[in-house]
């Protein structure tokens, strides 16, 4: 260590200190603007001249190496008005007032700045403000060549798409030749970004303190569960198979399900979408578990064991997962299920050419492994009972399992089916009689999938009616899209208005629909259209147009009208005490990942119920420093999206193999760098900014 004296103050700092850093790490603040902790200095700004005895002139705090018994003044007043002059250079050509958040604005009204010159106007360097290409923009007219960006791109990230060109008194930052920032090998990283003092780079969704995370990580925080996806699809780049998984499952016990049918929220936010295709973030999972050796395993731990049992309701995404996570926290966990297969939805209504049922059951094994009860073919109709045979507390993630009807006449008739029923019947192995020529109604996953099932069953025909355009459709893209080219057809703006049964066949009365103003969905409300009427002969009928919950009356808990269970939003906590739920019955029908998200949020609020921290999530691979160094990489932005390896058409049918593949390893390599590493922005240092008053 060496000792040194700043502004009358004797501190201590390790030899390879700047003057600057050395003050800085003493609290004592020195303007500058070229500095940045994680970038070599340049002194180029000169804001940061100090006075040091011995030495002659005015040294720049940020290139002087501190050495023993130095004596640094910081604050003289003439250090202070060649400072104000600096400044006065500085904003010379700059054509606006700063915005009151950025660095050189607070710099310059911490330091003050001399007028040199008396009515001096700033003039506009009038040049082109760049604002259509992605994620940010770049407005040279006020840049300060402090040079930070520069160097950041070179010699930090290793790309060199922008440096500075017009070398004298034209001098600006741009790329080679000015092209595009597509063009000249950008990474998206937006370091640049993040260590520009003036505004001349700033990003297009504005960034605040309190979002930097929501704008910068938008995946992760678009993930239900929070998976941390930047760091699972940087460990596939490097090949590092099993690491990826470890970090997947970390947060969520279906890692394979999940490839195989999340709706992937997460790559709707890829920030990689703005150049052209998003990350295939659910494919990198699917692949990374298939994968999986299971090395992760010899990391988990189950806590001692508290002694306090837990009844969970229901075997479904929901419940799996929050037995998971509290069983790791110690606590005896039992799980009742009223059907002869776990997996609630998962088993019961995706088909099994979207979800391969030999990977839900291995999913459920492991679960199963780490010393969790799962009793099937048990229906509880009492919370009384769970009580008194000594569980301390009970989730119900009991679902949404009943399917709901339209209300139109005629639609008692055997032969009018509900989707729900159709899919369980067909998941179970049960006889389903579904031959002909059908119709499914409704616009929802339910609907493609039940009209995808039937096809596979041997319909001679299958169409889907719904009322609303295909735009509306609430079903997932993909699924409606592979099921046209199965060749199921799709009739929009379309619904039954009554059902006259036949001996045959059914009579099916439709009438077609316009789009009027939004309703309560925001989604835009369906009128019939006068005099449109038209039938349908077909042999059955299915309605997919909803779900609802069936909550036993002996729970004696409180309901909403829909008849969901209601509960506390934070703590999932329903009207009794020691009763939680959360999942479908709780909000209604959603997806596998919401549901598993429900069950991490019940197993924290049990948790802390029964006496503990509510910490249930477990690090299976050890945190490491990132490098922040990229690399040149031409072509780097206009690299498209992997396909994922289809079934073909005429192999689909009959039957249920799985339509969909798994990257390669070397496709999923190639696909992880495609990645723009937004997380690497996080871990950029933040620069020292003036204290709210001027030193004395």
């Amino acid at each position: 260590m060496i000792t040194l004296t700043i502004n009358n103050k004797t501190i201590q700092a390790s030899e390879e200190k700047t003057v600057l850093e050395a003050a800085i790490q003493a609290g004592i603040y020195i303007p500058n603007l070229c500095y940045h902790p994680d970038i070599p200095p340049l002194g180029a700004c000169r804001l940061c001249i100090v006075e040091i005895e011995g030495i002659k002139g005015f040294p720049t705090a940020c290139t002087t190496m501190i050495k023993e018994g130095m004596v640094v003044n910081t604050n003289t007043t003439r250090i202070r008005q060649l400072r104000k002059n600096i400044v006065w250079f500085i904003m010379s050509e700059y054509p606006e007032t700063p915005d009151k958040s950025s660095q050189l604005q607070q710099v310059v009204q911490w330091t003050g700045t001399s007028d040199l010159v008396p009515g001096y106007t700033v003039c506009s360097k009038h040049i082109p403000v760049i604002s259509d290409e992605p994620l940010f923009n770049r407005n040279l007219n006020l840049c300060i060549l402090c040079g930070r960006c520069v160097r950041m791109c070179q010699e930090i990230r290793g790309i060199g798409a922008i440096g500075l060109i017009n070398r004298g008194i034209h001098t600006l930052v741009s790329t080679s030749y000015e092209l595009s920032m597509e063009n000249s090998g950008c990474k998206f990283c937006t370091a640049c970004v993040e260590v520009c003092p003036s505004g001349a780079l700033t990003d297009k969704e504005p960034l605040q303190e309190q979002n930097r995370d929501r704008v910068l990580l938008p995946c992760t925080n678009g993930c239900p569960a929070g998976i941390d996806i930047p760091r699972y699809v940087r460990l596939l780049a490097d090949n590092r198979i099993q690491d990826a998984i470890a970090v997947i499952r970390e947060k969520v016990p279906f890692p394979y399900s999940l490839g195989c049918v999340c709706h992937h929220p997460c790559e709707e936010e890829c920030r990689r979408g703005s150049l052209n295709d998003p990350i295939a973030i659910k494919e990198l999972k699917k692949f990374a578990a298939k994968y999986d050796s299971g090395i992760w395993r010899s990391q988990v731990t189950v806590a001692p064991e508290t002694g306090k049992q837990v009844a969970i309701v229901g075997a479904g995404p929901a419940g799996l997962t929050a037995a998971w996570f509290l069983r790791k926290q110690g606590h005896a966990i039992t799980v009742f299920e009223a059907l002869s297969k776990p997996g609630g939805m998962m088993q019961t209504g995706i088909p099994a050419y979207r979800l391969p049922r030999d990977i839900l059951e291995k999913e459920i094994k492991d679960i199963e492994s780490i010393g969790i009860k799962i009793k099937l073919n048990t229906k509880i109709d009492s919370l009384d009972k769970l009580f008194q045979q000594g569980y301390r507390a009970i989730f119900l993630a009991l679902g949404a399992p009943a399917g709901i009807k339209m209300g139109v006449t005629g639609e008692n008739d055997p032969r009018v089916l509900d989707g729900i029923s159709v899919l369980h019947a067909i998941n179970l192995g049960q006889k389903t009689d579904v031959a002909g020529e059908l119709a499914v109604v409704g616009g929802g996953n339910v609907a493609i999938d039940t009209a995808r099932s039937v096809l596979r069953l041997g319909a001679k025909k299958v169409t889907v009616l719904y009322r609303r355009t295909e735009k509306e459709m609430p079903a997932y893209h993909e699924e409606v899209e592979e099921a046209l080219k199965e060749g199921i057809k799709i009739s929009f703006l379309v619904t039954p208005q009554r059902i006259i049964p036949r001996k045959d066949k059914l009579k099916i009365i439709c009438i077609r629909m316009t789009l009027g103003e939004p309703d309560k969905s925001g989604r835009k409300r369906p009128v019939p259209v006068p005099g449109s009427e038209f039938e349908l002969i077909l042999d059955r009928l299915i309605m997919a147009v909803g779900q609802k919950t069936m909550v036993p009356a002996g729970f004696d808990l409180a309901t909403n009208q829909k008849g969901n269970l209601q509960a506390d939003p934070d703590t999932l906590a329903c009207s009794r005490p020691g009763v939680f739920t959360g999942g479908d019955v709780l909000t209604g029908p959603a997806s596998v990942i919401e549901a598993i998200q429900a069950g991490r949020k019940a197993a924290v609020a049990i948790d802390k119920y029964l006496g503990g921290r509510g910490q249930i999530d477990q690090k299976f691979i050890p945190e490491e420093k990132e490098d922040p160094w990229l690399g040149r990489e031409e072509g780097f932005a206009d690299k498209k999206r992997f396909p994922v390896p289809m079934l073909p058409i005429d192999e689909r049918y009959p039957g249920f193999t799985p339509i969909e593949g798994c990257f390669d390893k070397e496709t999923a390599r190639a696909e992880a760098n495609r990645c723009l590493q937004c997380q690497l922005r996080l871990k950029i240092s933040q620069v020292p900014l003036p204290p709210p008053k001027q030193e004395p």
